[in-house]
C-alpha cells in the first residue's frame, strides 16, 4: 500500500514513505487536489489513529448505567489459569465529530443499534463529550478513607456538569457531592500519601487510582476505579471542566466546525466529484485504510453499516455525516487523545507552545524552540489551516508519534558512537556459525547467499569449513550436506564483495581445514589472489600486550586458523585440532585421533603457505585458566564448546571474566544441536566472550537478543563491553546475582499503553480472525537483571487493544542488559507468537514511544507497534528496591554502605581501611540529595520518576490557578537559586518550599564536597594499585597461599573496584546536581517565575556552576569510566560519546540553543499552563475554608 511506512532493519527505526503515498490516500483524488489536503513530506500515510478505548481486560461490565463487579485485578506473571477478560463498556450513544461539542443532547435517549460482528460494542472515547456522557451515566468505584479503608460507591456527573455525586453515603443525598468549581487539581495514579500508604500501595495497580484535589484546605477524595479506560475517562472529563473554570461545556461551543471536521470534510468533498453530497461506500472506506494503513476494510465497512443503521439509512451511499462521524470514530485512539488533553490549552489542538512543553518535558528533548515545533506542525498536520496556524490537531498528533522522532530506539546509536580505539579483546563481535547452512545440520543445504545475509546484516566473523573437492578445487560444506558443495573460491568473492558493506571494521574469518596439503596450497592462492591486501598478515609485534583496536584494523580481514610451531622449520607439519574439526571428524568417524592433557584431539597436517596467513588469531588449545594467564600470547584465541564455556562460567566466573579481559574466546554450539538451534549469547556475553556463533538460519529468542543486541552501535558488528569487564583490576561476577560495587543501579518504568494493527498469527485459526493479545516484558542480562512480567489479555481486540499496565525493572548492570518485547495471542490451545522487539538498555529513549514489531524471522510487521511510556531513573536509598519503588527512602541510620573487604595482608588492609569514612561520605551526599529530591518531587503531585522542569512547572501552574494574589519567584541571582514566597502563604506551599530549600541546600553540599571526597577516594585506589604487581609476593611473604590467596586477590579486586566505583558515582552525582540547577533556571525562566530575566554573572563565574555546560562536559569526558551513572533523564548512558540529555538533533539539524533562554512575555503561558494542573499539588489560596464533603474525615492532599 501507498505510504506505509518502511523499517531500517539495523535500527529497527521507521522511514518515511514517497510522496505519491498520498494519491491512494484518497482513492481517486487527484495529486494535486491530495497534496493540498496533506504535507508534502508524505507522511500521511502513517496516520493510523485506531479504534477507541475497549474492555482490556476489565474485571466488571456496565448493564443499565450501573457496574456488575466479575471481581478480581490483573493476574499475576505465572498464574496458572487464562485470563477471563471482562465484556467491554457500552457505548454512550453517538459520539460527536468533534473533539469539544455540547454534550447537553447525548442525554436523550438512545436508539438500539444493530451490531454486524459478534464482537462486544466499544465505548468510544473519542472527544470530550464522550467523558462527559459517561460521567453522567456513572460507574461504581471505591472511595478510599484516611484510615485506608475502601467503599464502593456509584458516582455521577449532574446533568448541569456543576455536581459529582455519590451513592450510598451515610450523608444525606445534598451532602455526598462536590462542586465542580472547587475542584484544583485531578491527579492521576498514587499521588496522595492516603495511595502512598503501606496498607494500600500493593492492594491495586497505580494506572486504576486517581484523585481529587478540592477546596482551600487541598483536601483529597481518593478513588480507585476496576480499569485504566475508567480512570482516563475521568480524569479526562474532570480536568476538561477545570481547565475551563465554571463554563459549562456549551459555552465552549465553537461557533465553526473543529479543525479535524474541517480538514475531513475536506476529503469528502474532494472525493464527491460529482458533488452530489454522497460517495459510494467502497471509496468511502479506500479514503479512510489510505489514511490509516493497517486498519482492516472490513472493520471500516461495518461502522458505516452500523452508523447507517442508526440513523435509519440504507444502501451503499455514505454522505458527509456518516464519514465524519465513522473517521472520528475509527481513527481516534484515546489513549493520544487523553495525551493531546492533558497538554492542550484548548483541548482541541497543540498550539506551538504546548508542542514545545511536551517535547521538552515529555520527551526528554533539549534546547526546543517554537521554529523546531512549527516545523514537526508543518511536516506532520494534515490540515492546510493547522499547518498555516501551528496547530496540530490529533490526527497530526497521532502521525508524529507514530514517526521515527518518537520511536524508542535513541537515533544516536544508528551509527558508530562508541571507542573503536580500544584492544579487539574489549569489544563483543558479531559471529555466525556455520554461516553457509540454510537449515540444520543433518539436512540443511549449503548456499552462498547464507553468507551475503549474514555479512549485511553485521556479522564479523563468519566459518569457512573446507573439505578436499574435485579437480584439485577445495570446497565448503558442513556435516553430511555433501549435495550442496561450494566452490572455496566463489565463497571468498563473496565475502570479497561483501564483507565491508554494512561495516568497515574488521572481519574474522574463522578457516576449518579438512584439506590435503595440496588443496592447502590451493586455498593460500585464492586468499591471497582473491582478498589481496585485504587480508591482514603482518607479524604481531610481541612487544604489546594487547590486540591492536578495530579503528587501526579498519578494511581488513583477520584469518583464525592453526599455525605451525616456530620450531617447525619444514614446509608442512603436525597441529592439533582440538575444536569444531575433532568434533565434525566425530560425525564423519575419523578416528584418528590422541590424547593430550585428558583432551581428546586429532593430528592434522598444515603447509607452510596457509600457516603463514595467520596472525593475529592463532587458534590454540585451552588448558586451564592459570597456565594462560602465564603461558599464552595475545594474538593466540581459544575456542569453547558451548558446555565446556558454560562449566567454565559456572565454576570460574571471576577467573573466565579476567581471562576474557586480554584474550580473544569463541564460543560455538555443541553437536548435540542437530537440528542448528541457538545457545543464549547472554550466558556467555556476561563473562566476557568476545565471539559467540550463532547460526543465523535459526529464528527465535537467542537470535533476537543477539540482532538486537548489536543494534546499539550503529549495527557495525562490535559493542564495547562494559569498563568494569575491561579494567586490568577490577572484580566482576558473571554470576552476581545482586548490585554490583560501584554499579548505579537504575530503575527501568515501562507502561505499556496499547497496541496497533496486531495480526492474527500465521497458522492460527482455533478462533476466526479474532485476535486477544497479551505481552511479555522481558529483561535479559546478568542473573540479578533477568526478570519477566507479563499484562493481562485484551479479549477479542487486535486494532488497537489498551493493556495501561506499568512495571518496574531493577537493572543492576545497564550497559549488559536487554529489554524485549513478546506480544502473544491467548489460545486455549496453545499461545500463538504474534510479534517481538529486541532493543538494548542503552538505546531506549524516555517518553511516550512507539515499538515496531517485528515477525519470528525478523521482518518488520507494517503498521504493526506498542504504544508505551519509558522513565529511567536512579535506584534510590540503599539494599533492594520496594516492589514498585516510587517512595523508597531510607534515613541515614537504615542506609546500606558499600564497604571493603579484608583481604589478610596487614599493610593493605589498613591501606582499605583508612577509606572507610570517604566511601560513607560519598554515599550520603549522593542518596541525601536523591532523598531530597524525591521528597521535594511528591509534594508537587509527581512520582520520582519524574523531571525539575515538570516540577517547576507544576509550581507554576498552581500559582495562575490561584484566585487570589500569590507570589512565588525563583531568585537567579544567587549561586544557588532560591524558592521566595512574597505575602502569607498556605501549608501545602510551605511544605514545597521547604522541601525546595533542602533539595538545593543538599546539592550545594554535594557539589562543594563532591571534589575533596572523590580526591581521597581516587588516591585510596592509586595507592592500593602500587600493591598490584606484588600482591602474590607480598600474600606469600605473610603465609598466605592456595585457596586462601586466591581469595585474598579476589578481595583486593573487589576494594579496587569499590573505590574506582564510588569515585565515578560521586563525579556523576555531581554533573547531574549541576544538570537539576540548570533545569531550574531554564524552567524557571521559561514560567516567568524567575527574578533575573538572564543568568546570573554570579552563576556564570561561579567556580563550581560555570560554565554549567563547561563543567558538565568536564564530568561526562569519554575516558575509561569503568561504572558510567547516567544523569537524570533520558537517565541512561553507556559508552557512547558523552550526552547529558538528548539533543534536537534527533528531530531537526543540530543547533545550539542559549543555556537560559529569556522568557516569554507571562501573559503569552496563560494558555500553555491552563492544561497543567494534572502535574499540580493542588492549586493555592491564602485563606482557607473549610469544606468537607467525604464520608470520613477531611485530609490534606
Amino acid at each position: 500500500m501507498a505510504g506505509v511506512h518502511s523499517f531500517d532493519a539495523a535500527s529497527g527505526h521507521f522511514s518515511e514513505p514517497a510522496a505519491q503515498g498520498a494519491t491512494n490516500a484518497t482513492a481517486g483524488i487527484t495529486t494535486g487536489d491530495a497534496a493540498a489536503l496533506l504535507p508534502t513530506t508524505g507522511t500521511r500515510a502513517y496516520l493510523e489513529v485506531s479504534a477507541a478505548a475497549q474492555g482490556c481486560g476489565a474485571e466488571g461490565v456496565y448493564s443499565n448505567g450501573r457496574y456488575r463487579e466479575h471481581g478480581g485485578g490483573p493476574r499475576l506473571l505465572g498464574s496458572g489459569s487464562r485470563d477471563s477478560s471482562a465484556e467491554r463498556i457500552h457505548g454512550a450513544g453517538n459520539a460527536p465529530c468533534g473533539i469539544m461539542k455540547d454534550v447537553s443532547k447525548q442525554r436523550q435517549v438512545r436508539k438500539k443499534t444493530v451490531s454486524f460482528s459478534s464482537m462486544p460494542s466499544d465505548r468510544k472515547i473519542n472527544s470530550t463529550a464522550a467523558c462527559m456522557a459517561f460521567m453522567m451515566e456513572g460507574c461504581e468505584m471505591k472511595k478510599v478513607r484516611s484510615n485506608s479503608r475502601m467503599y464502593n460507591r456509584y458516582f455521577l456527573l449532574d446533568p448541569d456538569m456543576h455536581w459529582l455525586r455519590w451513592e450510598p453515603s451515610k450523608k444525606d443525598s445534598e451532602k455526598a457531592k462536590l462542586e465542580i468549581k472547587s475542584i484544583k487539581e485531578v491527579r492521576l495514579g498514587k499521588k496522595t500519601p492516603i495511595l502512598r500508604s503501606n496498607g494500600l500501595s500493593d492492594q491495586f495497580p497505580d494506572e486504576c487510582a486517581f484523585s481529587i484535589i478540592y477546596g482551600d484546605n487541598y483536601e483529597s477524595l481518593d478513588l480507585v476505579a476496576s480499569t485504566a479506560d475508567v480512570v482516563s475517562s475521568w480524569v479526562m472529563g474532570l480536568r476538561y471542566l477545570v481547565s475551563y473554570g465554571r463554563h459549562t461545556v456549551d459555552m465552549m461551543e465553537p461557533s465553526q466546525p473543529s479543525l479535524r471536521t474541517s480538514w475531513i470534510g475536506s476529503v469528502f468533498d474532494l472525493a464527491d466529484m460529482e458533488k452530489e453530497g454522497h460517495i459510494d461506500m467502497f471509496r468511502a472506506t479506500q479514503i479512510i485504510k489510505g489514511l490509516n494503513p493497517g486498519m482492516k476494510e472490513s472493520r471500516i465497512e461495518l461502522k458505516f453499516k452500523e452508523l447507517q443503521k442508526a440513523k435509519d439509512q440504507y444502501g451503499e451511499a455514505i454522505n458527509m455525516d456518516t464519514f465524519v462521524e465513522a473517521y472520528c470514530e475509527l481513527c481516534t485512539r484515546p489513549e493520544i487523545f487523553f495525551l493531546l488533553v492533558q497538554f492542550s490549552s484548548n483541548k482541541e489542538y497543540l498550539d506551538s507552545k504546548d508542542l514545545m512543553l511536551f517535547v521538552e518535558v515529555e520527551q526528554g528533548v533539549e534546547g526546543v524552540t517554537e521554529d523546531m515545533c512549527r516545523e514537526i506542525v508543518h511536516k506532520f498536520e494534515p490540515s492546510s489551516e493547522g499547518r498555516e496556524r501551528s496547530y496540530l490537531s490529533i490526527d497530526g498528533f497521532t502521525h508524529y508519534l507514530l514517526s521515527s522522532e518518537c520511536h524508542i530506539f535513541d537515533p544516536q546509536h544508528k551509527r558508530v558512537c562508541q571507542d573503536m580505539t580500544q584492544p579487539l579483546s574489549h569489544y563483543y563481535i558479531n559471529s555466525s556459525h556455520n554461516a553457509s547452512l540454510l537449515e540444520d545440520h543433518f539436512w540443511g543445504s549449503s548456499d552462498i547467499s547464507s553468507y551475503i545475509r549474514a555479512l549485511r546484516m553485521g556479522c564479523r566473523s563468519i566459518e569457512v569449513i573446507v573439505w578436499d573437492g574435485p579437480d584439485n578445487e577445495p570446497v565448503v560444506y558442513v556435516g553430511s550436506s555433501v549435495a550442496s558443495q561450494l566452490a572455496f573460491s566463489k565463497v571468498l568473492d563473496i565475502i570479497n564483495q561483501y564483507a565491508f558493506e554494512s561495516s568497515e571494521y574488521p572481519l574474522i574469518l574463522c578457516l576449518v581445514t579438512h584439506g590435503c596439503i595440496p588443496q592447502q596450497r590451493v586455498m593460500a592462492q585464492h586468499l591471497k589472489k582473491i582478498l589481496g591486501d585485504k587480508l591482514y598478515v603482518e607479524p604481531p609485534n610481541k612487544e604489546e600486550n594487547y590486540l591492536p583496536s578495530p579503528e587501526k584494523l579498519k578494511g581488513k580481514i583477520l584469518l583464525k586458523g592453526k599455525r605451525l610451531t616456530p620450531s617447525c622449520t619444514d614446509a608442512e607439519g603436525d597441529v592439533t585440532d582440538e575444536e569444531e574439526g575433532l568434533e565434525l571428524s566425530r560425525r564423519l568417524g575419523c578416528d584418528e585421533k590422541d590424547q593430550l592433557n585428558g583432551m581428546v584431539y586429532k593430528r592434522l597436517r598444515l603447509c607452510r603457505e596457509l600457516s603463514d596467513l595467520v596472525s593475529l588469531c592463532k587458534s590454540v588449545q585451552f588448558k586451564d585458566f592459570e597456565i594462560c594467564k602465564r603461558d599464552q600470547k595475545y594474538w593466540e584465541i581459544c575456542s569453547f564448546n558451548e558446555v565446556d564455556a558454560n562449566r567454565f562460567a559456572n565454576e570460574f566466573p571471576e577467573e573466565f571474566v579476567c581471562y576474557n579481559k586480554r584474550f580473544l574466546s569463541r564460543v560455538y554450539p555443541t553437536p548435540m544441536r542437530i537440528d542448528a538451534s541457538n545457545m543464549n549469547p547472554q550466558d556467555f556475553w556476561k563473562c566476557g566472550c568476545q565471539i559467540v556463533a550463532m547460526n543465523y538460519q535459526t529464528p527465535g529468542l537467542m537470535m533476537d537478543l543477539n540482532l538486537g543486541w548489536f543494534r546499539q552501535n550503529g549495527n557495525c558488528g562490535y559493542v564495547l563491553r562494559p569498563a568494569i569487564m575491561r579494567e586490568e583490576v577490577s572484580y566482576f561476577s558473571a554470576n552476581a546475582r545482586d548490585s554490583l560495587p560501584g554499579v548505579s543501579a537504575q530503575l527501568l518504568h515501562i507502561k505499556l499503553i496499547s497496541g496497533q494493527n496486531l495480526p492474527k498469527p500465521r497458522g492460527s485459526a482455533a478462533k476466526g480472525d479474532v485476535v486477544e493479545p497479551y505481552i511479555y516484558v522481558e529483561i535479559h542480562g546478568i542473573p540479578a537483571d533477568c526478570a519477566e512480567q507479563r499484562t493481562k489479555t485484551v479479549s477479542q481486540n487486535g486494532d488497537n487493544p489498551i493493556f495501561d499496565e506499568s512495571f518496574e525493572f531493577q537493572i543492576n548492570l545497564p550497559e549488559l542488559a536487554v529489554l524485549r518485547f513478546v506480544v502473544l495471542d491467548d489460545d486455549y490451545i496453545g499461545d500463538e507468537f504474534i510479534g517481538q522487539y529486541t532493543i538494548p538498555f542503552e538505546c531506549l529513549q524516555p517518553g511516550y514511544r512507539h515499538v515496531p514489531l517485528q515477525s519470528l524471522t525478523g521482518e518488520f510487521l507494517p503498521n504493526t507497534t506498542l504504544f508505551v511510556h519509558v522513565a529511567i531513573t536512579n535506584r534510590r536509598g540503599g539494599g533492594k528496591a520496594h516492589k514498585r519503588g516510587l517512595s523508597v527512602r531510607k534515613g541515614r541510620k537504615a542506609r546500606e554502605y558499600t564497604t571493603t573487604k579484608t583481604t589478610g595482608i596487614k599493610v593493605v588492609d589498613e591501606l582499605f581501611r583508612a577509606s572507610t569514612q570517604p566511601l560513607r561520605e560519598a554515599t550520603d551526599l549522593r542518596e541525601n540529595v536523591q532523598n531530597a529530591m524525591v521528597s521535594f518531587k511528591e509534594l508537587c503531585g509527581l512520582n520520582p520518576a519524574a523531571n525539575m522542569k515538570q516540577c517547576i512547572l507544576t509550581v507554576s501552574s498552581w500559582l495562575m490557578n490561584s484566585e487570589r494574589s500569590l507570589r512565588v519567584t525563583v531568585d537567579l541571582s544567587e549561586t544557588y537559586p532560591t524558592m521566595e514566597a512574597q505575602g502569607p502563604v498556605p501549608e501545602l506551599l510551605r511544605k514545597v518550599l521547604n522541601a525546595y530549600d533542602m533539595m538545593i541546600q543538599t546539592s550545594r553540599t554535594l557539589i562543594e564536597s563532591a571534589d575533596v571526597v572523590h580526591s581521597k577516594l581516587t588516591q585510596a585506589q592509586r595507592a592500593g594499585l602500587d600493591f598490584h604487581e606484588d600482591l602474590h609476593r607480598i600474600g606469600a611473604k605473610e603465609g598466605l597461599k592456595g585457596r586462601k590467596l586466591q581469595k585474598a586477590m579476589e578481595s583486593y579486586a573487589w576494594n579496587i573496584t569499590v573505590l574506582k566505583g564510588q569515585a565515578d558515582l560521586l563525579k556523576h552525582a555531581k554533573s547531574e546536581a549541576l544538570d537539576t540547577l540548570r533545569q531550574i533556571h531554564c524552567a524557571a525562566q521559561s514560567c516567568g517565575l524567575s527574578k533575573n530575566g538572564a543568568a546570573s554573572p554570579q552563576l556564570q563565574h561561579h567556580p563550581h556552576h560555570q560554565p554549567l555546560q563547561v563543567q558538565m562536559q568536564q564530568q561526562q569526558q569519554p575516558q575509561a569510566k569503568p561504572h558510567p551513572q547516567p544523569p537524570a533523564p533520558p537517565m541512561h548512558q553507556s559508552q557512547t560519546q558523552p550526552q547529558s540529555q538528548i539533543t534536537p538533533q534527533a528531530y531537526f539539524h543540530p543547533q545550539q540553543p542559549p543555556a537560559y533562554p529569556q522568557p516569554p512575555p507571562l501573559t503569552q503561558l496563560q494558555l500553555q499552563f491552563q492544561g497543567q494542573q494534572q502535574r499540580a499539588a493542588g492549586p493555592l489560596e491564602v485563606v482557607p475554608e473549610k469544606e468537607t464533603v467525604s464520608d470520613g474525615p477531611a485530609r490534606s492532599c
